[in-house]
């Protein structure tokens, strides 16, 4: 199963409110399109905020198990949880439950293909997926 079909299989079940998870996705992958510095920019902002262990799991491919708290705590002084939460039209506190189970998988993903080759052209696969 492939990056695509487990984002996507994710966002359908999810949890109780898997439409939020597919709306968050979906935002998630908006917001990295515009993100400056992109994926180095969010693994170096888990790094600066006491997270290296997650950040260098994802840069090296390993789907690390974040909690809710984790993500905010990654994502501060980044405006990403903000503006993926505006994206989804959902509250900043439904985004970061729903990106504990995306934002790994994806991380690791797209850090595997060191975040560029490719990364722009299916990042917006992903979104057609979601919207």
């Amino acid at each position: 199963m492939g990056i695509f079909d487990s984002i996507e299989e994710m966002a359908k079940q999810g949890m109780s409110g898997g439409n939020d998870q597919s709306k968050v996705a979906g935002g998630f992958v908006q917001a990295m399109l515009e993100h400056p510095g992109g994926f180095g920019a969010v693994l170096d902002s888990f790094r600066n905020n006491g997270l290296g262990q997650h950040a260098d799991a994802m840069q090296n491919g390993q789907e690390t198990q974040a909690t809710p708290d984790q993500i905010q705590t990654g994502l501060q002084g980044t405006g990403l949880l903000e503006n993926v939460a505006a994206r989804a039209g959902v509250s900043p506190e439904v985004a970061k439950v729903a990106l504990a189970a995306a934002l790994p998988i994806v991380m690791a993903h797209f850090s595997q293909n060191g975040g560029q080759s490719g990364g722009q052209s299916a990042l917006g696969d992903l979104l057609s997926r979601f919207i």
